[in-house]
């Protein structure tokens, strides 16, 4: 079944759409504060389909990403019993709780291991607002974290360039089951 050389086909016309500059930002932008899906979604094929704009693509994931970072902080300090059932609904209670104990010890540092790793970085945003952090350290270590995790896909993507997109577009269905694979498997960790 070929699923995912069609969904790849896909993505990459959606990303070299004349709005998909708009795209980006507004996923990046949703991703930091309550949406699930990641911005490489949308910044990797970006990049492959124009890859000598990989680092203006990476700047503007960069910025709507610490602007939703905002939000969500916004949202965690201002309306956190509103989001709470959310929060517990989709699962991410345990994941909020284990966030609040981090900024407790961690603060800045929490934040900046948040931004550039899998972690739900959402939930660290929220986390950051209902735990007062203050606001400089807060958007520092987001830009930091989420800057560089940004510019170093869109960097490695640049670097990788048509051999790269070649290779992917070769093994996409390999590496599409794959990650639904890993996704299964960290699902039913995290469950447990």
């Amino acid at each position: 079944m070929k699923l995912f050389s069609a969904l790849y086909e896909r993505t990459l016309r959606y990303a070299g759409h004349r709005h998909a500059v708009w795209y980006l930002g507004g996923l990046s932008f949703m991703e930091s504060s309550f949406f699930p899906v990641p911005p490489d979604v949308l910044l990797i094929p970006m990049c492959l389909a124009k890859p000598q704009r990989a680092l203006f693509f990476a700047l503007v994931t960069t910025l709507a990403s610490v602007l939703g970072g905002l939000f969500g902080y916004l949202i965690g300090q201002f309306a956190l019993e509103a989001v709470t059932p959310l929060l517990h609904d989709a699962g991410y209670w345990p994941v909020y709780e284990k966030a609040r104990a981090l900024f407790a010890e961690w603060g800045f540092w929490a934040v900046l291991a948040a931004g550039f790793s899998p972690i739900p970085y959402k939930i660290f945003t929220i986390a950051a607002g209902a735990a007062a952090m203050p606001l400089v350290p807060f958007v520092l270590a987001s830009a930091l974290s989420r800057g560089a995790r940004f510019f170093l896909v869109a960097g490695l993507i640049r670097w990788g360039g048509e051999k790269m997109e070649a290779t992917l577009r070769r093994h996409v269905e390999i590496a599409g089951w794959v990650c639904v694979a890993l996704m299964v498997v960290a699902l039913v960790i995290w469950r447990w």
